[in-house]
């Protein structure tokens, strides 16, 4: 592998390594960076199939549940871009340790919760340590291997862990709910976080940007409560619908708050975000394509799971168990990426992934009450993952290889942001369209053509994003 260069000393105060021990340490640097986003994107979906286990220990109501999954998703979306920042401005490697010291410490008080809101707290915690985390491992990737072929490959890397964790959430949390309990399934986070810190502090070098540490605290403020005030409007959908008043105030309010954050930003001198960034149409049309896809992917896990289950009555276990080829084939979409990007280009093969994930979902909408493994899960699966995995990566690569090395981390929670922020709203805009064909039925046929009408709404959504590439990321970029 390429060896790492040495930055110059007005964009970083990172100490070169001696040249025999490079390779060793670029490849112990992007195995702590994955394992980092492994857990950040791993407890999005974990605790779902642990959720019984927690109501019936904790005394949690159906509101409280729901608020298990949304503390963290709403701290996650809600502090990412200022984690990112952070990083570029105070350290990636000093934030990527917080980051994971505050993840490891939040989930052994959740594992260890007596009390329904004690749990809660713990989660939102949780999700505050992976907003300062996700960003920093991004960027410390991409600090420690110099553009080119091996950055790609690490790339890679990163978005095949990324979309293995969060493929393996329904399968870990039902091994650890039904072989030891619902709390290892947060608790389960502690030897490895402890162990990814170690590994961390001793092979991870130091980082930054030269600019004076200044951090833009008004446009933090406002961009910190406007995502999280959005993304609490948008988990609101699932229980008060799109309509209540209680959706559309933080929806509406969380836009205002973007409004002004970006009238902060066009006027302060050091902005937490520089608006020119957007002009770069490499990084405004990846990220608007991470927006779509994670739109689509993010619900792909949940349908999947729910249809398995509700539909035909596989348990949890099982349930993860079916989906383990489609998580494998989304990692090995991701680690095809690179080598297929020198022969295709970042912008063709991100195109093509995203068709073949949409045919996928067009399958996956062919799904029936009485299917069968091969025909509504597997294949469906495989072919839908593999497209998602074939187009993370370029999509990454597109989205950080315009951006200047002091907007490394800014850049690295934006794509975060994009990712979870689409997720989110996709989910809920679903949902919602799932419900309407249902229309309360509970019977496995109507849930299934209410599944069945998400996923063929998925499949518009994808074809969207093939769109958005086409007309909007130029033909040539550096990949």
């Amino acid at each position: 592998m390429t060896a790492m260069v040495r930055a110059s000393s007005s964009q970083t105060d990172a100490v070169h390594i001696p040249a025999p021990a490079e390779s060793r340490r670029t490849w112990a640097v992007v195995l702590a960076a994955c394992a980092g986003q492994f857990l950040v994107v791993l407890d999005v979906s974990v605790v779902n199939v642990a959720l019984p286990s927690m109501r019936a220990d904790l005394g949690l109501t159906t509101v409280g549940l729901q608020w298990v999954v949304n503390a963290y998703s709403i701290a996650f979306a809600g502090f990412m871009l200022l984690g990112g920042r952070a990083a570029d401005l105070f350290g990636r490697k000093l934030m990527f340790l917080t980051g994971l010291g505050v993840f490891t410490l939040a989930s052994a008080a959740g594992g260890l919760a007596q009390e329904g809101w004690q749990l809660l707290a713990a989660r939102a915690v949780q999700g505050l340590g992976a907003a300062v985390l996700a960003p920093a491992t991004l960027t410390i990737l991409t600090s420690a291997v110099p553009a080119g072929a091996a950055r790609t490959r690490a790339i890679g890397t990163w978005s095949a862990v990324g979309a293995g964790g969060g493929a393996a959430g329904g399968l870990v949390g039902g091994v650890l709910t039904d072989l030891l309990s619902w709390r290892w399934v947060l608790l389960i986070n502690v030897p490895i976080g402890v162990l990814v810190l170690a590994c961390a502090a001793l092979w991870v070098t130091e980082s930054r940007t030269a600019r004076a540490r200044r951090l833009d605290l008004p446009g933090a403020v406002l961009v910190t409560v406007g995502l999280a005030t959005v993304a609490y409007g948008v988990v609101q959908t699932d229980e008060r619908g799109w309509g209540a008043a209680a959706t559309l105030l933080p929806l509406l309010g969380g836009l205002l708050l973007l409004g002004g954050f970006v009238a902060v930003e066009a006027s302060t001198k050091a902005p937490l975000m520089p608006l020119g960034l957007f002009r770069v149409r490499a990084v405004s049309a990846a990220n608007a394509a991470l927006f779509v896809c994670g739109a689509a992917s993010f619900c792909t896990w949940f349908f999947m799971t729910v249809y398995c289950q509700n539909v035909l009555g596989y348990d949890p276990l099982t349930a993860g168990l079916a989906l383990v080829p489609s998580s494998l084939s989304a990692v090995l979409g991701s680690k095809l990426a690179p080598r297929l990007m020198t022969w295709m280009g970042a912008r063709d093969l991100a195109i093509t992934g995203a068709l073949l994930a949409a045919c996928g979902f067009g399958w996956q909408s062919l799904m029936t009450a009485d299917g069968t493994y091969l025909s509504s899960v597997l294949g469906p699966g495989v072919l839908m993952m593999t497209g998602m995995g074939l187009a993370a990566t370029p999509l990454a690569a597109l989205a950080t290889a315009g951006a200047a090395p002091g907007d490394a981390g800014l850049v690295s929670g934006l794509i975060n942001t994009s990712r979870t922020m689409g997720g989110a709203l996709g989910l809920a805009i679903l949902s919602t369209v799932a419900a309407s064909r249902t229309a309360g039925g509970t019977s496995p046929e109507a849930l299934t053509e209410g599944y069945a009408l998400a996923f063929r709404t998925g499949a518009g959504v994808l074809l969207t994003a093939v769109l958005l590439l086409l007309v909007w990321l130029p033909r040539r970029t550096e990949s």
